[in-house]
């Protein structure tokens, strides 16, 4: 039957091959689904049933090829985009050890093995040895889904990937050289030359370009999704022209544009929804289409070289992983993690033995060998990565702590259309990831004979937010009030929604009416004991540099202390910015030791202030790029100080470049007169944008 069916040509119709290729992307992994076969691996299967080896309904030509290397390209480029770079800086250590024992240890075994057992020479051992050091991270969406890149075992794992792929790439290099007779002192002296010159565009120059071209064109999210595949294809191209793979290139590339890109972002979105639904899923299928399993009943040699092989290829990785599980004491479903990571062989594999096939240093057989490598491998690892991450997803989820770690319910009060996109923007960044409550924009309208009119233009106003809100993948709930005024809206709609946070913009104007009864700001401070971030956000927040905090004395002292660290700490992790705090030396000490205490890990400074009002002379030590957060503290407080009304007058005036947020940490509940809503006139510093 299969033999007919292959008497029979190919499609050519590209429209037609387009739509065979999205059928199998849409129904292979939800019928595998249903058997416990993960979605990656239905998608191999199915490249081998349509591929020119199985039904052969689908050519591997230039098409398939070209978005199977797209796709590759793009799995590098997003397991460095979603790499947690403080815990890499922090266990780069523990990276280069396994990037060591995964390299050398498949190298050398294998090179035993070809010599010795299979009598290959030299060159061809060493060769072929190197598809068992190399591997390609085939299984990273299964970890992105689950939520796992942040976990030290993948943190890891990543490192210790680049570190022995690029090691088998110039073992590659060396042996081709040698095969063609062109080593030597220059041919050493021009590698090393040109992998100076393409790390330090893609390192330097490109984030440089990539942070002027996103303040340039803020609004424009599809033109920065462009923009950002441009530079990761010219970071690949770049690889290649160094005399090594482009998927060294891509990876480097989400390195460099790591802190750029916020992970709760519309463009990070955008990035991952492309790839992981169209991109990623032909590079499997084009896999699949390789596999020739007739090379299974070549003869019984074949078979015993095959299964020696698959068997030294899971060995040689199980080996490292738990190695590596044992010196750092990983628990026995992280040393699963980064074995199940590690196992699959693709892209860097199939690389070293194209170009040795093409140089006549190895034959048919071993090229047919290192393909069922490919898809036995890969269908390990799938399998391995899915049971392990599973596992430990649900051990992280039980070890979540309760206290300041409640949902966030974040208020967005608005008025103003052309703030709605920097508010929103921001409560998503503040927004705990690891829940799923909505975000709430709110609008308030007045109760007077304007009102239907107001209400129509506040729910227009309210479905742009969502607009732009669902772009980065973020569920929005809008509420509406009508009310006697602005301040008295917020307050029922705080009160109603069980809000923890409210993001109001700022605004430097001030009428007389404000002077004598008070701005809306008072009324909230007065009246609420949530916390409450004011403001002013100029710059485009994924180019924030530093998030320096100025922290009053007995900060640390309040009940909403931990809140508002954990929200600084998510602002960090969320943009990649360092946090640089400035506070008396007793307060630094204490956040210091909360930082230590809680996760995830940030990087971190901490200068001292001999008093609060050194916030007057930090012009020198501020950068255009730099986020200004300003700890303040409600009228009546531990760490209240009368120098805190001057802080947005401050501001306003000597930092016009910066945004910056002011925050009113949570308090305990205060007493209310009669019921009633009381005003407090504070200083006439003290602005917000009245956001509804």
């Amino acid at each position: 039957m299969l033999y007919l069916l292959k008497l029979v040509p190919p499609f050519e119709d590209p429209v037609l091959i387009f739509t065979m290729v999205l059928l199998i992307i849409l129904i292979a992994p939800m019928v595998l689904s249903k058997f416990r076969i993960p979605g990656i691996v239905g998608l191999i299967i199915s490249g081998v049933l349509v591929g020119p080896n199985g039904f052969n309904l689908l050519a591997r030509d230039a098409s398939i090829i070209l978005f199977g290397t797209v796709g590759i390209l793009y799995i590098m480029f997003l397991a460095g985009l979603e790499m947690d770079m403080v815990g890499f800086k922090k266990t780069k250590t523990r990276s280069i050890v396994y990037g060591a024992l995964t390299f050398f240890i498949p190298i050398i075994s294998g090179t035993v093995v070809f010599l010795y057992m299979f009598d290959y020479k030299i060159n061809s051992a060493i060769l072929l040895s190197c598809m068992f050091a190399s591997h390609t991270l085939l299984a990273y969406p299964i970890i992105s889904r689950l939520g796992l890149a942040k976990n030290e075992a993948v943190t890891v794992t990543i490192g210790g990937t680049i570190i022995t792929d690029t090691a088998v790439l110039l073992v590659l290099a060396v042996v081709a050289g040698a095969a063609q007779g062109n080593i030597g002192i220059g041919y050493w002296l021009k590698l090393f030359v040109s992998l100076v010159i393409f790390v330090a565009i893609v390192v330097y120059i490109f984030p440089i370009v990539a942070r002027w071209f996103f303040k340039q064109i803020e609004s424009e999210k599809g033109t920065q999704f462009i923009f950002v595949l441009a530079l990761v294809f010219a970071a690949a191209f770049l690889a290649e022209l160094a005399g090594v793979e482009a998927i060294l290139g891509a990876f480097l590339a989400g390195l460099a544009l790591n802190q750029l890109i916020p992970h709760s972002s519309a463009l990070m979105n955008r990035l991952e929804f492309v790839g992981n639904n169209i991109f990623v899923p032909f590079f499997l299928i084009s896999v699949g289409m390789l596999v020739d399993v007739r090379v299974l009943f070549e003869g019984l040699d074949t078979l015993v070289m095959i299964a020696v092989v698959v068997a030294m290829a899971l060995a040689t990785k199980w080996v490292p992983a738990y190695i590596t599980q044992k010196i750092y004491k990983y628990s026995i479903v992280q040393r699963n993690l980064i074995f199940g990571l590690s196992t699959a062989r693709a892209a860097a594999t199939l690389a070293v033995i194209l170009v040795g096939y093409d140089l006549g240093i190895i034959g048919d057989t071993a090229l047919n060998m290192t393909v069922v490598l490919i898809l036995v491998t890969s269908l390990s690892s799938s399998f391995i990565t899915e049971k392990a991450g599973r596992a430990l997803a649900i051990m992280e989820s039980r070890m979540k702590p309760d206290l300041s770690q409640k949902p966030d319910r974040i208020l967005v009060p608005i008025s103003n259309p052309k703030t709605i996109e920097n508010l929103i923007d921001l409560a998503i960044v503040l927004k705990n990831p690891d829940y799923h409550e909505p975000i709430y924009p709110l609008a308030v309208v007045i109760d007077n004979e304007h009102a239907e009119e107001e209400i129509y233009l506040k729910n227009k106003m309210l479905q742009e937010a969502i607009k732009h809100a669902s772009a980065s993948d973020s569920d929005v709930q809008l509420v509406s009030k009508i009310d006697i005024n602005v301040a008295s809206g917020i307050l029922r709609a705080i009160k109603e929604m069980m809000i923890t946070e409210v993001v109001l913009g700022w605004n430097a104007k001030i009428t007389t009416r404000d002077r004598i009864f008070g701005t809306v700001l008072d009324s909230l401070l007065e009246n609420t004991e949530q916390m409450i971030l004011v403001c002013k956000i100029i710059q485009p927040l994924n180019t924030t540099a530093r998030i320096v905090v100025i922290v009053p004395l007995n900060a640390d002292l309040e009940r909403g202390y931990l809140r508002w660290i954990r929200m600084v700490k998510t602002l960090s992790v969320q943009l990649g910015a360092k946090i640089v705090f400035r506070a008396r030396r007793r307060t630094l000490n204490k956040i210091k030791h909360t930082l230590e205490e809680s996760k995830p890990a940030v990087e971190a400074a901490f200068e001292v202030l001999p008093a609060f009002d050194v916030i007057e002379n930090m012009k020198v030590d501020v950068a255009s790029d730099d986020l200004i957060v300003v700890v303040s503290a409600r009228n009546r407080t531990i760490s209240y100080d009368s120098k805190m009304d001057y802080i947005p007058r401050i501001l306003s005036r000597n930092y016009k470049e910066n945004s910056f947020i002011i925050i009113y940490p949570e308090q305990h509940p205060v007493m209310y007169q009669d019921n009633q809503i009381q005003t407090t006139h504070q200083s006439d510093e003290t602005r917000i944008e009245r956001e509804s």
